[in-house]
């Protein structure tokens, strides 16, 4: 190599950035992660790979399947993944805690003013403005991650299938992912080239595309992502704790039958076994939280849903609303609206501190088996079946959105649920078009949808 060329190659390879540079760009991500998993997955995208290279495309892949994998948040564990590969477990908590911070304070607020206000007309209309326009955000969501997932028929046939076992046989969701990373492994071995995850990785070999994660893995910097088993028995005997500890508590002191022992309960299985990220989850919680517990009413879950949208952060933060409302209907002796934000603080909490528990638990294997084919192919595959999963969510939201009445319909071993067209609601069905024209056709922004949705809902309940 002559002096010209290495002289060159150095200038063009990134610096290890320190950790209030890399604090101040995780800030500025959860201030401006809009735009649900697939939005916020795209900024961290641009951000960490297109612009700073902080991570390659081929690393940044890998990890974002392994998040898909995950239950919860996986835009949120993705940002933990970074965080801690560039600056170990104190790096992680700094870009998770900022991704969520933002967004978990605006959602306590539009909280508050949900329970106060939403009986005054006008907030109504607004609600209802904004439920049409929900429906078109989440089927423009499940578009952008198809184009991302869906790369060949395997994989639209996964998705297929996904919906199909949730639709139409109401299979449990954990067991349709598990399915799914199965026939991922089986199509490593017979049918290869069908679930490459491959990307950009040509690229990423050479020199001058080198990330600075590379960079300080060749400098032996990163000695944390390496697998141990007396750092993953520290890391389980903190953050076990750390996470359950506030539930066993509340037990112990306020018994089972507490509302606030039954949020953190709920919401503590539910970060075991919702799977999928935010859109996967929600048709799942919805149906505990709306027919179960009868926290809420199908409704306020899409209302809910609708003030998430507005907020950075993850769309998981609808949880947080849920919460609060369990609390704030529960007879706690409280204040309702303290009541409803404690609620919410321990919604947040046992749901977001496993997402930390998972990365630095699992993180160090899953970058030891990045070579590995079958585990990558399983990745991929359970990223195509999401994509099904959110269209499944996306037919419920419709069916709750334009119809006044859902009932299910048993045909042997199918029980889809099926609207009463009589109960259409044309204001609804009108609002929810024009949304999905100007988000799919005119490229019209989520911000300005929601907001004029809201405005439209409001001159058509006045109209009527």
């Amino acid at each position: 190599m002559t002096v010209a060329t290495h002289e060159a190659t150095s200038a063009a390879a990134p610096e290890a950035p320190s950790l209030g540079e890399a604090t101040r760009v995780w800030l500025k991500i959860g201030l401006l992660s809009f735009g649900g998993p697939a939005g916020q997955i795209a900024l961290m995208h641009k951000e960490l790979v297109e612009e700073r290279r902080w991570i390659g495309e081929r690393r940044f892949l890998h990890a974002l399947n392994y998040c898909m994998l995950l239950p919860g948040p996986e835009a949120q564990q993705l940002a933990i993944y970074v965080g801690w590969l560039m600056h170990r477990t104190l790096g992680g908590l700094i870009a998770g805690l900022l991704f969520i911070l933002p967004g978990a304070l605006v959602m306590l607020g539009l909280s508050l003013l949900y329970v106060l206000y939403r009986s005054v007309p006008v907030v109504d209309a607004v609600f209802f403005g904004v439920k049409a326009a929900v429906l078109a955000v989440v089927i423009e969501a499940g578009l952008r991650i198809s184009r991302r997932a869906l790369k060949n028929r395997a994989m639209v046939a996964i998705a297929v299938a996904a919906f199909i076992a949730l639709f139409l046989f109401k299979l449990p969701f954990p067991l349709v992912i598990l399915c799914a990373g199965l026939v991922g492994w089986l199509g490593s071995r017979y049918a290869p080239a069908q679930f490459d995850a491959g990307g950009h990785a040509g690229k990423e070999g050479a020199p001058e595309f080198r990330s600075t994660v590379d960079l300080m893995f060749e400098r032996g910097e990163l000695e944390h992502a390496r697998p141990s088993t007396a750092r993953a028995l520290r890391t389980l005997a903190l953050w076990l704790p750390l996470w359950l500890g506030p539930v066993v508590l509340l037990w112990l002191l306020a018994g089972a039958d507490n509302v606030f022992t039954k949020i953190g309960a709920f919401f503590s299985a539910m970060a075991v076994v919702t799977f999928g990220g935010a859109y996967a989850v929600l048709a799942y919680v919805a149906q505990a939280a709306v027919e179960s517990h009868g926290w809420l009413i199908a409704g306020e879950m899409v209302d809910g849903l609708g003030l998430a949208e507005t907020t950075p952060g993850p769309l998981i933060l609808v949880l947080q609303f849920v919460g609060f409302l369990a609390a704030w209907r529960g007879q706690t002796g409280l204040d309702p609206l303290l009541a409803g934000s404690l609620g919410a603080l321990l919604t947040l909490w046992v749901t977001f501190a496993p997402c930390f528990l998972w990365i630095f638990l699992g993180a160090p294997y899953i970058e030891a088996l990045r070579g590995n084919r079958a585990l990558s192919a399983a990745l991929t595959a359970i990223t195509a079946a999401v994509v099904g999963v959110i269209m499944n969510l996306a037919l419920w939201f419709g069916l709750h959105v334009l119809f006044g009445s859902v009932r299910p319909v048993v045909f042997g071993p199918l029980a889809p649920d099926l609207p009463v067209l009589a109960s259409l609601d044309w204001r609804a069905a009108l609002l929810a078009a024009a949304a999905m024209l100007a988000m799919l056709r005119f490229r019209i922004g989520m911000i300005p949808v929601l907001a004029g949705c809201a405005l439209a809902g409001v001159l058509l309940r006045l109209a009527s």
